[in-house]
Protein backbone atom coordinates (compact mmCIF):
# COMPACT_ATOMS: atom_id res chain seq x y z
CA UNK A 1 0.00 0.00 0.00
CA UNK A 2 1.27 3.56 -0.88
CA UNK A 3 0.46 5.88 0.97
CA UNK A 4 0.77 9.59 -0.80
CA UNK A 5 0.44 13.48 0.60
CA UNK A 6 -1.87 15.04 -2.18
CA UNK A 7 -3.08 18.66 -2.50
CA UNK A 8 -6.00 20.24 -4.39
CA UNK A 9 -5.89 23.17 -6.60
CA UNK A 10 -7.40 25.16 -4.05
CA UNK A 11 -4.13 23.70 -1.90
CA UNK A 12 -6.28 21.52 0.42
CA UNK A 13 -3.97 18.90 1.51
CA UNK A 14 -5.35 15.56 2.35
CA UNK A 15 -3.91 11.88 2.15
CA UNK A 16 -4.63 8.44 0.07
CA UNK A 17 -4.10 5.27 -0.42
CA UNK A 18 -3.45 3.23 -3.28
CA UNK A 19 -2.18 -0.01 -4.58
CA UNK A 20 0.81 1.39 -6.05
CA UNK A 21 2.48 4.85 -8.27
CA UNK A 22 0.80 3.78 -10.95
CA UNK A 23 -2.57 2.66 -9.20
CA UNK A 24 -2.77 6.54 -8.15
CA UNK A 25 -1.78 7.84 -11.66
CA UNK A 26 -4.33 5.32 -13.46
CA UNK A 27 -7.38 6.58 -11.11
CA UNK A 28 -6.08 10.40 -11.54
CA UNK A 29 -6.18 9.81 -15.37
CA UNK A 30 -9.65 8.41 -15.07
CA UNK A 31 -10.69 11.44 -12.86
CA UNK A 32 -11.53 9.08 -9.72
CA UNK A 33 -9.29 11.05 -7.10
CA UNK A 34 -11.11 14.23 -5.90
CA UNK A 35 -10.36 16.71 -3.04
CA UNK A 36 -12.25 15.57 -0.08
CA UNK A 37 -12.73 19.08 1.07
CA UNK A 38 -13.47 20.73 -1.99
CA UNK A 39 -14.37 18.08 -4.50
CA UNK A 40 -11.45 19.50 -6.87
CA UNK A 41 -10.74 16.81 -9.45
CA UNK A 42 -7.05 18.68 -10.01
CA UNK A 43 -4.68 16.95 -7.89
CA UNK A 44 -1.04 17.15 -7.37
CA UNK A 45 1.04 14.26 -5.40
CA UNK A 46 3.31 16.73 -2.76
CA UNK A 47 6.90 15.96 -1.65
CA UNK A 48 6.11 13.59 1.19
CA UNK A 49 8.70 12.69 4.27
CA UNK A 50 8.38 9.62 5.99
CA UNK A 51 6.41 8.85 8.70
CA UNK A 52 8.19 7.80 11.56
CA UNK A 53 7.15 6.03 14.50
CA UNK A 54 9.32 7.04 17.29
CA UNK A 55 9.27 4.74 21.23
CA UNK A 56 6.88 2.44 21.70
CA UNK A 57 9.28 -0.86 22.10
CA UNK A 58 7.06 -2.54 25.22
CA UNK A 59 3.32 -2.89 23.70
CA UNK A 60 2.67 1.29 24.07
CA UNK A 61 1.36 3.23 21.39
CA UNK A 62 4.00 4.64 19.36
CA UNK A 63 3.63 8.33 18.91
CA UNK A 64 4.13 9.22 15.38
CA UNK A 65 5.83 12.32 13.84
CA UNK A 66 4.16 13.09 10.69
CA UNK A 67 6.19 15.88 8.60
CA UNK A 68 4.19 16.22 5.83
CA UNK A 69 1.15 17.31 6.98
CA UNK A 70 -0.30 20.78 7.19
CA UNK A 71 0.06 23.12 9.74
CA UNK A 72 -1.78 22.73 13.01
CA UNK A 73 -4.66 25.64 12.03
CA UNK A 74 -5.35 24.39 8.45
CA UNK A 75 -5.42 20.92 9.47
CA UNK A 76 -8.35 21.77 12.10
CA UNK A 77 -9.84 23.80 10.22
CA UNK A 78 -9.93 20.67 7.00
CA UNK A 79 -10.87 18.20 9.82
CA UNK A 80 -13.78 20.83 11.12
CA UNK A 81 -15.38 21.45 7.59
CA UNK A 82 -15.43 17.87 7.15
CA UNK A 83 -16.87 16.89 10.25
CA UNK A 84 -19.77 19.57 8.89
CA UNK A 85 -20.10 17.92 5.85
CA UNK A 86 -20.61 14.85 7.56
CA UNK A 87 -23.14 15.84 9.82
CA UNK A 88 -25.01 17.88 7.10
CA UNK A 89 -25.19 14.24 4.66
CA UNK A 90 -25.78 12.24 7.63
CA UNK A 91 -29.27 14.15 9.25
CA UNK A 92 -30.29 15.59 6.14
CA UNK A 93 -32.34 14.26 2.99
CA UNK A 94 -31.17 14.02 -0.58
CA UNK A 95 -33.62 15.30 -2.97
CA UNK A 96 -31.37 15.77 -5.82
CA UNK A 97 -33.33 18.37 -8.34
CA UNK A 98 -36.59 18.45 -6.83
CA UNK A 99 -35.17 20.99 -3.90
CA UNK A 100 -37.27 23.79 -4.55
CA UNK A 101 -39.93 21.68 -4.80
CA UNK A 102 -39.69 20.04 -1.30
CA UNK A 103 -38.53 23.08 0.31
CA UNK A 104 -41.77 24.71 -0.25
CA UNK A 105 -43.87 22.15 0.79
CA UNK A 106 -42.12 22.07 4.01
CA UNK A 107 -42.15 25.91 4.35
CA UNK A 108 -46.17 25.76 3.76
CA UNK A 109 -46.31 22.55 5.85
CA UNK A 110 -47.24 20.27 3.05
CA UNK A 111 -45.12 17.82 4.00
CA UNK A 112 -43.19 16.99 7.82
CA UNK A 113 -40.48 19.43 8.33
CA UNK A 114 -37.07 17.67 7.85
CA UNK A 115 -33.37 18.50 6.61
CA UNK A 116 -33.22 18.60 3.00
CA UNK A 117 -29.96 19.16 0.63
CA UNK A 118 -30.33 18.77 -3.46
CA UNK A 119 -29.64 21.42 -6.49
CA UNK A 120 -31.32 24.52 -7.45
CA UNK A 121 -30.70 26.75 -9.83
CA UNK A 122 -29.72 30.45 -8.94
CA UNK A 123 -33.17 31.55 -10.02
CA UNK A 124 -35.04 28.72 -8.18
CA UNK A 125 -32.98 29.66 -4.83
CA UNK A 126 -33.66 33.20 -5.32
CA UNK A 127 -37.18 32.70 -5.86
CA UNK A 128 -37.23 30.82 -2.70
CA UNK A 129 -35.02 33.38 -0.80
CA UNK A 130 -38.16 35.67 -2.04
CA UNK A 131 -40.44 33.29 -0.78
CA UNK A 132 -39.25 33.70 2.87
CA UNK A 133 -37.27 30.20 2.45
CA UNK A 134 -33.82 29.79 4.26
CA UNK A 135 -31.84 28.51 1.35
CA UNK A 136 -27.68 28.20 1.74
CA UNK A 137 -25.74 27.37 -1.15
CA UNK A 138 -23.27 24.71 -0.18
CA UNK A 139 -20.63 22.49 -2.14
CA UNK A 140 -20.32 19.29 -1.20
CA UNK A 141 -17.70 16.93 -2.09
CA UNK A 142 -18.70 13.69 -4.72
CA UNK A 143 -16.93 11.68 -2.04
CA UNK A 144 -19.27 12.70 0.88
CA UNK A 145 -22.73 12.09 -1.02
CA UNK A 146 -22.71 8.25 -1.23
CA UNK A 147 -22.52 6.18 1.78
CA UNK A 148 -21.16 7.25 5.06
CA UNK A 149 -18.26 4.60 6.58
Amino acid sequence: MKVLDLQCHNQHVFEGWFASESDFLDQCGRGLVECPVCGDGSISKRLSAPRLNLGGGRGEPSPALDVARPDGAEQALQLAWMAMAHRIVANTDDVGDRFAEEARKIHYGEVKERGIRGHASRAEAESLIEEGISVMPLSLPAALKGQLQ
